[in-house]
């Protein structure tokens, strides 16, 4: 009777040089023992980005940041624009480039973040006269309409924290709000796009106005720096706090271990399972009104069998509408019957509307995330079971 299980998978706490693979296998096969439950063809093995870094040794310092922000930019004065009010993702971050220039400009969006983090509750900003989509605010006008606004979750004022930030580093703090980015040329053509899932538009943004070495967070650390950790493909975005001097960058082998990881419980159990290593759920909290998704990507790895989409019948529009006139065994029978002989491609069919339009890593992935949370349950593996199952097996 059971349709889709995520079952949280206890683990040693995973050290530097760890063999992640084998430790995922071992702890799975050993849950599966000690549980009482079976690994079948399709279930999925996820392990969260976190351990497979840090197994790796991915870690980087802010004097590596500062080295590679100096080379690139030339560390005079630095336009920092769009970065997420964070201290776990950006903070570190911030102090590393810092520390890699004379001045920075810290361009922030208002009243949020592009995660969903608030500076101020939009309410505010209706009411302040303020036009969002044309005015360029500098703090001293910010501070007269918006005031000084704690988080509240984590009751921190991030506009003065990320000033007092960049001047403890070493550089001159200089803090402005805007939510165009070419707003930036205005006060230097040397840029950083620290957004995360708008970077590229930023970046053609501010090139067309002006704007003359303008980079993305995916180009800072994109190579080893002292022999630093990196991650070519995105360098330090969906980085994170290690110390208060390292932060933890984004797997770079999480391909090659999701691979590995279906190879070795192929190998060791005759089944042939789907594996893949996953960041940041992609959903949005409707209290907090926070995205969880920081990471670049919620699939930084997977094996093909998660390549796509849902292709699936909505059951409810079955019942309402082609079988309404059905109940009971004779109901069930026909909507099994349609699911059968479903054609490989719904898209644009009725009989599929509001389903979800996501690919199947966002999808899986998000679940792991919420199944693994991000405090101290100790289940960086998820195992998810029945997930390719439908009404009609």
């Amino acid at each position: 009777m059971a349709g889709t299980i995520s079952r949280g998978i206890k683990a040693p706490i995973i050290r530097e040089g760890d063999d992640i693979v084998k430790i995922v296998a071992d702890s799975v096969l050993a849950a599966a023992q000690e549980d009482g439950f079976a690994l079948q063809t399709k279930d999925v093995i996820a392990v969260t980005e976190a351990v497979v870094a840090r197994a790796d040794g991915n870690y980087a310092s802010v004097d590596d940041i500062a080295a590679d922000v100096r080379e690139k930019l030339g560390g005079e004065t630095v336009g920092v624009v769009f970065p997420i009010l964070s201290r776990n993702r950006f903070a570190i971050c911030l102090r590393g480039i810092a520390m890699g220039a004379k001045k920075i400009v810290l361009m922030l969006s208002y009243p949020s973040d592009e995660v969903g983090n608030h500076l101020f509750d939009a309410d505010a900003l209706d009411e302040s006269g303020v036009n969002p989509y044309t005015d360029v605010l500098s703090l001293e006008e910010y501070r007269k309409a918006f005031g000084y606004v704690k988080h509240p979750f984590t009751g921190v004022d991030y506009v003065d924290y990320y000033k007092t930030l960049i001047e403890e580093a070493g550089a001159e703090a200089e803090v402005i709000f805007a939510n165009h980015p070419e707003a930036i040329v205005k006060y230097t053509k040397n840029v950083i796009c620290c957004d995360i899932h708008t970077r590229e538009r930023s970046k053609k943004r501010i090139y067309a106005k002006g704007g003359e070495k303008v980079l993305c967070l995916t180009d800072i650390l994109s190579k080893p720096v002292n022999g630093s950790g990196y991650n070519a493909a995105y360098g330090l975005l969906g980085s994170n706090k290690a110390t208060e001097d390292t932060v933890k960058l984004f797997p770079k082998n999480a391909q090659e271990v999701a691979e590995n990881i279906k190879k070795e419980i192929l190998e060791r159990t005759g089944v042939e399972i789907e594996a893949m290593v996953y960041g940041d759920g992609a959903f949005k909290d409707p209290v907090g009104k926070i995205w969880e998704l920081a990471d670049p990507v919620v699939g930084a790895g997977y094996t093909d069998g998660l390549i796509g989409l849902p292709n699936e019948l909505k059951l409810k529009y079955l019942a309402d509408n082609d079988f309404a006139d059905l109940s009971g065994e004779a109901l069930s029978e026909a909507i099994k019957a349609r699911i059968q002989e479903k054609s490989k491609d719904l898209k644009g069919q009725m009989a599929s509307e509001g389903t979800t339009p996501r690919r199947l890593t966002d999808l899986i992935g998000s679940l792991c995330d919420l199944t693994s949370g991000s405090g101290d349950k100790g289940t960086p593996i998820v195992l998810v079971q029945n997930y390719f199952n439908n009404f009609a097996n």
